[in-house]
């Protein structure tokens, strides 16, 4: 099949979160099962990173583009060069400019997909940023073509003033609206791309269940629901290439599920940088700093767990300014029990994931999390709310049968996440259940190479159904 993704972000490309690994993990996963598979990207003005080269430049429309392939052999992309998505670097401006942006991109990435030299025959659009692509299909030279928009987060819909959008994108989405929507001041990009998607999914079937509440569904519940079957979860995966203990080459010592020495090593080393005590079992969160993630919980929950555990703690990410300012001052008070870092750092993330002993997604929400996927990966316990993707993925340890391979609490209340913690760091202090655990989370699988094959059985019903073949 002939796939065109349509996205944001694309590691290592570009990455603020977890949507650039999935991304290109599933391109990468379908690829390796024989599809001829695409990415549209902007390239926001960035230099490539080792491994890709740019093979030519290019016009579609009035869309400029260079085709960039991978040293590898893996999928290429087209990179959109672009004044109106913006050439300083960033990723997002973070306001309402980014409307113009996007809408930018849905356009352009219609441009690519209806060149002649290649036509995509599945159009699979990632998030708000690519979710007018099937709005916007029908009046192009691909009407019909089967398109999927997988929902990453509900809680980012691309919602802008509709003052900040172009003249060419009030004159496109105004008959897609009804006459409640074009009332109102702003306008909803996934609201726009949901019931106009052949197929809608996301990133885990608990998730999936959940936005289809008022609870959860942050206000597409309804739209979500209207779907029907064509709203599906399909959990996300991990490319095990770039996330796997064996051949990690962020970390000073590799190792094996077979030889665990080197885990050892990678968090004596850590720990020194840190400045840590490395003689106590070690704790490590790497995420946003957002109220989603349920960090303002981690943080509440530290004074307890500084005082009635031994174990050392340490956090990377950034997000909203109270919560970092809070962490510093905590990491400042306790320098040899926590550790925090601001920002994202790639090399430090791989180290944490696999230097601590257990790690932590305390999440209200998630819908799906790829940090307990590769903690596990690596040995290292997580500890996780149940919700969406997480409660997928981990299930809580049992110490009279053996079977488990983490913490799972379900109240997202700072007491909840002490009874967690708590829980998995006894486990740490008897050695039989720590190597209980840890060898069933070496033993899970949630690479791309199993997942994908649900979106090829998704794209191939897609296609059956346009062509009238039966699926069944």
């Amino acid at each position: 099949m002939k796939i065109l993704m349509v996205t944001a972000e694309y590691a290592p490309l570009a990455k603020t979160g977890g949507l650039a690994d999935a991304v290109a993990g599933l391109a990468d996963a379908l690829a390796r099962r024989g599809h001829d598979v695409r990415t549209v990207m902007p390239s926001y003005g960035r230099p490539l990173p080792p491994g890709y080269s740019p093979s030519r430049r290019a016009r579609a429309g009035t869309t400029e583009y260079v085709l960039v392939q991978r040293d590898d052999g893996g999928p290429p992309l087209y990179l959109l060069e672009s004044d109106e998505i913006g050439r300083d670097g960033r990723v997002y401006a973070g306001d309402d400019t980014d409307g113009a942006r996007f809408w930018a991109l849905n356009r352009a990435a219609l441009d690519v997909a209806c060149a002649p030299d290649w036509r995509p025959e599945i159009l699979h659009c990632h998030d708000w940023h690519a979710s007018l692509v099937p709005a916007l299909l029908p009046a192009t030279a691909l009407a019909g073509t089967p398109t999927v928009l997988t929902l990453h987060n509900a809680g980012y819909q691309g919602a802008f003033a509709r003052a900040a959008l172009p003249a060419d994108a009030h004159a496109a989405l105004a008959p897609l609206e009804d006459a409640e929507s074009r009332a109102r001041d702003y306008v909803v990009f996934l609201a726009l791309g949901i019931p106009r998607a052949t197929a809608v999914t996301t990133v885990s079937p608990t998730y999936a269940r959940e936005i289809r509440t008022p609870e959860l569904g942050m206000g597409l519940d309804a739209l979500l629901r209207a779907r029907g079957d064509d709203f599906v979860g399909i959990l996300n995966g991990v490319d095990y290439a770039l996330w796997s203990p064996e051949s990690d080459p962020f970390l000073p010592a590799r190792y094996a599920r077979s030889d665990r020495s080197g885990k050892r090593r990678v968090k004596l080393e850590l720990c020194a940088e840190l400045g840590l005590v490395d003689h106590a079992p070690l704790v490590g969160a790497v995420t946003r700093l957002v109220e989603q993630k349920g960090i303002d919980l981690l943080v509440g929950a530290l004074p307890e767990l500084l005082e009635r555990t031994r174990a050392r703690f340490v956090i990377l990410g950034s997000g909203e300014p109270q919560l970092e300012a809070t962490l510093a001052a905590l990491a400042e008070s306790h320098r040899e029990r926590l550790a925090f870092r601001s920002g994202y750092d790639e090399a430090l993330a791989h180290r944490i994931i696999a230097g601590s002993d257990l790690l932590v997604v305390p999440s209200r929400y998630e819908p799906c999390g790829l940090t307990q996927l590769y903690a596990m990966r690596y040995g290292t316990i997580p500890v996780v709310r149940k919700t969406g993707g997480l409660a997928d993925t981990v299930a809580h340890f049992d110490p009279a049968t053996g079977q488990g391979t983490g913490s799972v609490f379900e109240h997202a209340d700072v007491q909840g996440l002490v009874w967690g913690l708590t829980t998995a760091l006894g486990w740490y202090e008897d050695q039989g259940i720590w190597q209980q655990i840890t060898s069933n989370a070496l033993r899970a699988d949630f690479s791309w190479t199993r997942q994908s094959g649900e979106y090829e059985t998704l794209y191939r019903r897609l296609l059956d159904t346009r062509s009238g073949v039966s699926s069944t």
